[in-house]
């Protein structure tokens, strides 16, 4: 295994690939905040309409799933961030090789994807988000409707 030149096109494919995965992982969970809002609105629109305050708290199932969803593409961006930061460090002290442009995942398995999403959802990038949502459909249930 040689080292490689990181002036290669390959080397500059595989960044531009990283960096693309990097940037749909953050796009994705962009639009499980939206889709949550959306979604959350909806059905507080509809409790409200049919007077019917009781069901405002079906509103927390849509957040809590895009909780999880959420925080399952922050912990993969961090898992590729990891890995591009990696690779950048290999091509710094010339130990980077060929093979190490054919790995686009963040390594460690199944449990290792767990783990980055389990650390994902105690982010400041998250709960400030889904904890607010959530207070405000129980303010929706307790206090308004």
């Amino acid at each position: 295994m040689s080292t490689i030149n990181p002036e290669s096109a390959a080397v500059q494919s595989y960044l531009v690939i990283l960096q693309g995965v990097i940037s749909r992982m953050a796009t994705n969970s962009s639009a499980c905040k939206t889709w949550c809002i959306t979604l959350v609105s909806a059905i507080l629109v509809i409790v409200a309409d049919k007077a019917k305050p009781e069901y405002a708290l079906l509103a927390l199932m849509p957040a809590v799933l895009f909780l999880l969803l959420d925080s399952y593409y922050l912990g993969l961006e961090r898992g590729f961030r990891d890995l591009y930061n990696q690779f950048i460090k290999k091509l710094h002290s010339n130990t980077a090789t060929l093979e190490d442009t054919f790995v686009v995942n963040p390594g460690g398995g199944t449990g290792h994807i767990l783990l980055l999403s389990l650390k994902a959802l105690f982010s400041v990038s998250v709960w400030p988000f889904y904890g607010l949502l959530s207070a405000m459909i129980l303010v929706a249930k307790y206090y308004v409707l």
